[in-house]
């Protein structure tokens, strides 16, 4: 007997019947078929383990990947409330050796909170790691519990990278809040002495060839993987062998504004209004006071993209995965439109605007699918400017300042206003600059209609 199915009436894909309930909706995105993952961090101090475990977090945050960084390093501060100086971390140092393990431990109790009860699907365990008898405890703690692990080793040698990483980061850490920089330096040099003394790198040829594993060498010059289990890691890999941490920016904006813009008409084809070529006029000027060297553009494949791209007199690439969100059925309609022809789906759409899916068209969370490879690339490069349309641009920027997908939907991103992003230590400075060419504001705030639940959701 075939199963009775119900179409979901917000995201519009066929469900089982009340017998069997459907997935949490947060676990929508990349599904992992299998157990959830601790992915463990390895390195000595000052091996931007922290960048990776904070960025490679976000990504599969943004991606649909319920994930969350434990960074024993905290627990450590909230046990020692002050820190005096690098003897806390001699390997001779019983007292401190225990505090760090019981840290460890709280850590990991918090880990299998979140993986077991609160709905995660990775956790990130962000401490140094160096040991194998603390690897050790790791893998116990996850066979018990039925979770996989998989390792990030960030190894580094260059003396210049590793002074950088201390003097942008770790300086301005808590434990230094009342030291001059100099003698912070020089603690945190002999901190990581005390680790070096007793650091086992992870061995695949060896004692770890059973391990999934990646070494990240020299800050992404070199890579080296062992025994990949899933597609989630495999995905994993993929994002760490495109980062990079060379200085760039980012530059995010709409095209002009369009003749359907003026009417108040969503998605369609149509090409720019008389201020909207005023605006890639006034871009021109901005993009050339830049004076960026080899700087890169890109476009979606929709007229008013290409208009304003144009006018910069560069080359430029064409991209259809930065076309606008699909609006189905209600393409070139105007909201009012929607909301006579359409009732349903107008208020379905203000009830949970992430996953809305237009009837034949897409939602926010198709979107950032169609997205990824963008983000990729954008990984990749290094100075970019990004024409694009509202939804598209809510999608990117959510990437890049670390916004939840309840969050994403509303972001504002006016018309004749570049964006930009430059990416710092732990995550992304973002600043305004507002052309000065007048245009219609497009952007819908969230309904008042929606009741607390469904604005936390």
């Amino acid at each position: 007997m075939p199963m009775e199915l119900t179409q979901s009436r917000i995201q519009k894909i066929w469900l089982p019947n009340d017998s069997h309930p459907a997935l949490p909706r947060r676990s929508c995105g990349p599904q992992l078929t299998n157990s959830p993952t601790v992915i463990v961090m390895v390195g000595l101090p000052a091996r931007g383990k922290t960048y990776i475990s904070k960025k490679l977090t976000r990504y599969l945050n943004w991606i649909g990947v319920p994930t969350k960084v434990f960074n024993v390093g905290e627990y450590r501060r909230e046990a020692v409330k002050h820190y005096s100086s690098y003897d806390f971390f001699r390997p001779d140092n019983e007292e401190g050796m225990n505090v760090r393990k019981q840290c460890a431990l709280a850590a990991l109790r918090d880990v299998k909170l979140y993986l077991s009860e609160e709905g995660g699907q990775i956790a990130v365990f962000d401490a140094t790691n160096t040991t194998r008898e603390r690897r050790g405890m790791v893998l116990n703690f996850a066979k018990e519990n039925g979770f996989k692990v998989f390792f990030i080793e960030s190894v580094c040698n260059d003396p210049s990278v590793v002074a950088t990483n201390v003097m942008e980061v770790k300086l301005s850490s808590p434990d230094y809040r009342d030291c001059n920089s100099t003698d912070a330096m020089e603690d945190f040099m002999k901190r990581i002495n005390c680790y070096q003394a007793s650091y086992q790198p992870l061995d695949p040829d060896n004692d770890d060839r059973d391990v999934s594993l990646i070494k990240v060498i020299d800050v992404g010059r070199r890579f080296l993987v062992n025994r990949v289990q899933d597609h989630i890691q495999s995905r994993i890999v993929y994002y760490l062998m495109n980062i990079h941490v060379q200085p760039r920016t980012i530059y995010l904006c709409r095209h002009g504004e369009s003749e359907f813009n003026l009417k108040g008409r969503i998605g369609g084809d149509s090409g720019l209004s008389n201020r909207g070529k005023k605006f890639a006029s006034a871009l021109n000027k901005f993009v050339e006071e830049q004076n960026l060297k080899d700087l890169k553009i890109w476009t979606s494949q929709l007229k008013r993209t290409i208009q304003t791209a144009e006018a910069l007199k560069l080359p430029y690439e064409q991209w259809k995965a930065l076309n606008e969100i699909d609006a189905g059925v209600c393409e070139e309609m105007t909201y009012e439109e929607i909301k006579e022809k359409h009732p349903e789906e107008f208020a379905l759409r203000d009830q949970d605007k992430y996953y809305y899916r237009y009837p034949s068209g897409e939602s926010y969370q198709d979107l950032v699918q169609r997205l990824e490879p963008v983000i990729m690339e954008l990984e990749r490069q290094e100075n970019v400017l990004v024409i694009c349309h509202q939804a598209v641009m809510r999608c990117l920027l959510a990437y890049f300042l670390d916004k939840s997908a309840a969050e994403m939907p509303y972001l504002k991103c006016p018309l004749h206003t570049v964006l930009k992003l430059t990416p710092v230590a732990y995550g992304c400075r973002v600043e305004s600059v507002c052309l000065n060419v007048e245009a219609v504001n497009t952007h819908r705030d969230q309904s008042e209609n929606m009741n607390s639940s469904q604005k936390q959701s």
